[in-house]
């Protein structure tokens, strides 16, 4: 109970979007995102800390003083709310939620809040299209009277038989979901087949609708990138060792990927936000520093702001063991 008063306060007290940030478009809000990097495995899990990572205040302030602009909070939602109509979502974890919201904001960093790990609606989209539509509008309006730098992001990777045709569709209609209470909060959305850059091209966006930051994930090479990672599948074994050297050739190769996406941004008129990038732990470190320092200077190049995948788990740029930042990993991000 103690909970629920406390987020219900905060956010009463809290004002809506003034006159002045209502002019602002979505380039402007993507400049606000700068640097970022995810709080990944934590609010994400099924349960928090079923990953390895409970979310502490002194994480936001460790971000806050690295120099980071933003953090994107990926929640796994489906986990939490009722399976049937009218789907709510649990009082006490979206209380756990507002915290983590509430200590990103009060160190003046940008929020990216979305939903992750959607699984029933990857792979039964049509089934789970009420569920989802009525979770944003559960979310929307808790947050309608949120400051301006929370933003929400629809759907993290849609995947599966989510496709892009369908994908385009549940897009449109979870925006129209949202712009009821939040007509002009700044809104991220990116392709199917996981958010990949290659696939910008089948994304459709209202164009009537100028708040809207698309992003993107970059992993690649992926078998650089996830060497050894169980997740991947057992193949990822046969990664190990695998090199990224930094040569004229491979940068060439993941340069046309960034020109492509920029071609496409400019042609669209839409910012670009890199939401997820980075190097499994596996993977050797001074090749995991080069390539991240390029990724970022290559995104940089192009406008696109980025957050990095991410804090503390199997990427992770801070060891909760030594409770020290990893600092060769955060130099290449952050430049002193």
């Amino acid at each position: 109970m103690k909970l629920l008063l406390r987020t219900l306060t905060l956010f009463v007290t809290l004002s809506t979007l003034s006159a002045a940030e209502q002019k602002h478009d979505a380039y402007h809000w993507n400049s606000l995102i700068g640097k970022g990097v995810n709080l990944g495995n934590a609010l994400d899990a099924p349960k928090e800390g079923a990953w390895g990572v409970t979310l502490k205040k002194e994480y936001f302030e460790l971000i806050s003083q690295a120099g980071f602009d933003s953090i994107r909070i990926p929640v796994n939602w489906a986990n939490h709310a009722a399976k049937e109509s009218p789907y709510t979502i649990d009082p006490t974890f979206l209380a756990r939620v507002d915290w983590a919201v509430e200590q990103a904001l009060s160190r003046d960093l940008v929020v990216i809040l979305n939903i992750h790990h959607y699984d029933e609606l990857y792979s039964h989209p049509k089934k789970n299209r009420a569920r989802f539509l009525a979770l944003w509008k559960q979310l929307a309006e808790h947050y309608q009277n949120s400051p301006s730098t929370l933003y929400f992001e629809i759907l993290n990777e849609p995947h599966g038989k989510l496709s892009s045709e369908l994908w385009n569709q549940y897009l449109k209609q979870s925006l129209a979901v949202i712009r009821k209470s939040n007509p002009h909060r700044a809104v991220v959305i990116g392709p199917a087949h996981w958010n990949n850059i290659s696939h910008l091209k089948e994304l459709q966006l209202p164009s009537e609708d100028k708040n809207i930051i698309v992003t993107f994930h970059f992993y690649l090479p992926f078998k650089f990138t996830h060497q050894g990672a169980s997740w991947v599948g057992e193949q990822s074994q046969n990664w190990l060792g695998t090199e990224w050297n930094g040569s004229d050739a491979e940068k060439q190769e993941l340069s046309s990927y960034f020109d492509q996406a920029a071609q496409w941004a400019n042609a669209q008129q839409r910012p670009l936000y890199m939401g997820e990038f980075g190097a499994y732990s596996r993977a050797d470190t001074a090749a995991r520093v080069r390539w991240m320092s390029f990724v970022k200077t290559e995104a940089q190049k192009k406008n696109f702001s980025w957050a990095y995948w991410e804090f503390c788990a199997s990427f992770g740029l801070y060891d909760l063991k030594t409770k020290k930042w990893r600092k060769e990993l955060l130099n290449a991000l952050i430049d002193k």
